[in-house]
């Protein structure tokens, strides 16, 4: 079930405006977020147009949460954090995704909550398409 009007759904130019493709997923789609404040920042999409974990079943969401497992140890390989943060909302965007922060020990918002929609911190397309291919790599030799 696909919603025309979701970013997530309907990827392209409407998931590109605040996120660059790494790779599918078994269950989803992961994604480095654009703005890039926490480096290392990612999102992973579920496949289906649900809004909350309780509309998957048991092995839908076990798959969910195997990826965004294998998406954290990605993250540690490549970028090194003291600490990877997750999150969750949904509250405007009603398609499942996690964001895979990691977080640095003397960084910006360490010992607290990650902010949505921090500052601008962006890259060029080519600093993108580098870290997904570290992560695409890191993901392979899992």
């Amino acid at each position: 079930m696909k919603d025309q009007n979701c970013a997530y759904c309907m990827q392209g130019d409407l998931v590109a405006q605040f996120a660059y493709p790494v790779c599918q997923m078994e269950s989803g789609y992961l994604y480095v977020f654009r703005e890039q404040s926490k480096r290392g920042r990612v999102i992973l999409a579920h496949n289906k147009h649900v809004s909350e974990l309780i509309d998957l079943t048991d092995e839908e969401r076990n798959q969910f949460f195997a990826d965004v497992a294998s998406v954290a140890r990605a993250v540690h390989k490549v970028f090194h954090p003291d600490k990877v943060n997750y999150g969750a909302y949904g509250d405007t965007g009603c398609h499942l995704h996690f964001h895979i922060v990691p977080k640095y020990n003397g960084g910006d918002e360490w010992g607290g909550t990650f902010q949505m929609n921090p500052g601008k911190v962006t890259l060029t397309d080519a600093e993108y398409e580098e870290m997904a291919e570290a992560l695409r790599q890191a993901l392979k030799e899992q």
